[in-house]
Parts: C-alpha cells; structure tokens; sequence
C-alpha cells in the first residue's frame, strides 16, 4: 500500500523586509501620537489645541519614519551592493580562488571535499555572483534590502497606528481624554502585537505583552512629564 505524504512547509522570512518596517510604523504612529496626546491634555491643554498638536505629530512622524527608514535601509544596500561589486571583481580576476573558497565554506558546513568541490563547480557554473552572494556573503533575494518598500511601508503604517488615537481624542469628551485614549491605545497595540506575531508565525501572546507593556510604558512617562510641568510637551 503506498502512502502518500504531504509536506507543506509555509515560511515567513520573506515577510522580514516589509513586515518589520510595518510594525515599526505602527507601533510608532500608537504610540507617540498617544503620548503626545496625553502628555498635552495632562498639562491641562484644550482639546483644540491637544488635537492640533496630535496633528503635527502624525505629519511629522510620517515623514520622519519614511524618510528615516529609506535612509537607513539604502545605507544597508549601499552596503550590500558595495560587497557585490567587490565580488564581481573577484570573480573576474581570480575565478579558481574564489571557487576554491566556496568549497571550503561547505566542507565547514558538513560536506565532504569531494562533493564540497562538484557542488561548487555546478553552482558556479550556474551562477557564480548568486553563489557567492548567498553562501559567503549572506545576501539572498528574501532579505536583501529595498528601501522604498520599508519608506512606503513604514510611512503608511505609522498613520494608521497615529489615526486611532486621534480619533478617540476627537470623539471623546475632554474629562475622558486622557483614560480613553491610554486605554483604547493599549488595546490596538495589543492587536498589532498580535497580528504581527501571526504574520510572523511568532508567539501571539508574548507579542502583544511585548507591545503592550513599551506601550504603556511611554504613555505614562508623557503623561508625568505634562503633569509635572504644566506645558505642552
């Protein structure tokens, strides 16, 4: 009787470019519009004002995220491209040693000599740059940077995370600014811990404990520092 057997294995580190800057810009957008808005109503500020500032702060943060992750991102494939050229380069004017140097990188991973130099003759037959940039470099086509993805990524996420807590301040009174907005906040960043952890196939609670506990953290020390002061911060 044959058996038949189905494997299907659903990885998730293709998702590591976008899916971190997305949740970087979420949280963001949370929490520092949170703060802001907290720490602004805590120095007892009207709601005009409160929102207003609550306005800046997602413009700003907006082009802040975008612009800061593109940077950092294209400094990292600046970086990477930089490595590929010098790689080119080597593979040009000294082929037989750079062949050499990926069967050594196999023999160290477990492969036996012999098969370590075939595989390295295949493989670089095929595609001698790829070969290089995968197995002595690291760089693959899952991880490679892409700063316009993470900028768009990053930009988009952050005004969302910063429209929820805007809403609720327009929504609510101003006796229940402050605990509805702490609140509810904590409550999306829950949700996003828990949807990133799910998209990410890592441990939803622990995610969203994470999150959540930075959250609060920040949203209190805001708070204290209007309180204490009496100005808008």
């Amino acid at each position: 009787m044959e058996l038949s057997v189905s494997h299907n294995e659903h990885h998730r580190s293709h998702r590591t470019g976008w899916l971190r800057a997305a949740v970087l810009g979420a949280n963001d957008g949370i929490v520092s519009t949170a703060s802001l808005i907290i720490g602004v109503a805590a120095a007892r500020t009207g709601q005009h004002e409160i929102l207003l500032a609550g306005l800046a702060g997602w413009v700003a943060g907006a082009m802040s995220m975008a612009a800061g992750e593109y940077v950092s991102v294209r400094s990292q494939s600046d970086t990477e491209e930089a490595d590929l050229a010098l790689e080119r380069h080597a593979l040009e004017h000294e082929y037989e040693v750079e062949r050499d140097e990926l069967a050594e990188i196999y023999v160290e991973r477990g492969v036996e000599p012999a098969l370590a130099s075939q595989v390295a003759d295949q493989l670089m037959a095929h595609d001698a740059l790829g070969a290089h940039a995968r197995d002595e470099i690291g760089i693959t086509d899952t991880v490679t940077a892409r700063p316009l993805q993470a900028a768009v990524a990053s930009a988009t996420t952050f005004s969302v995370g910063a429209l929820l807590p805007l809403l609720v301040a327009w929504l609510v009174t101003p006796v229940m600014l402050i605990p509805a907005v702490g609140a509810l906040s904590l409550v999306f960043l829950a949700a996003l811990g828990a949807l990133a952890a799910r998209a990410g196939g890592a441990p939803i609670g622990r995610a969203s404990a994470r999150v959540t506990f930075w959250g609060a953290a920040a949203m209190a020390v805001t708070a204290g520092v209007g309180a204490l002061f009496g100005v808008a911060v």
